[in-house]
């Protein structure tokens, strides 16, 4: 499985928060980051294979966080 960059969240955030975060921490937020992908990924999917299609569109991702399950 693809692994998000430790050094990618370092940067945002440095860069949106203007701290710095250990390894450790850094380690703990992509866990969780991976983790909600996941989720949204497997309702995406849903989504699309209920709409019979093979892709997922930006409005299956979209019904995961406004929670439209038809």
């Amino acid at each position: 499985m693809a692994s998000i960059p430790k050094a990618s969240i370092k940067r945002f955030v440095k860069r949106h928060f203007g701290a710095n975060i250990t390894d450790e921490g850094a380690d703990e937020i992509v866990k969780i980051l991976e983790e909600k992908a996941k989720d949204i990924s497997k309702h995406a999917v849903e989504n699309a294979k209920r709409e019979m299609r093979g892709k997922v569109t930006r409005k299956d991702v979209m019904r995961y966080v406004v929670g439209d399950d038809e």
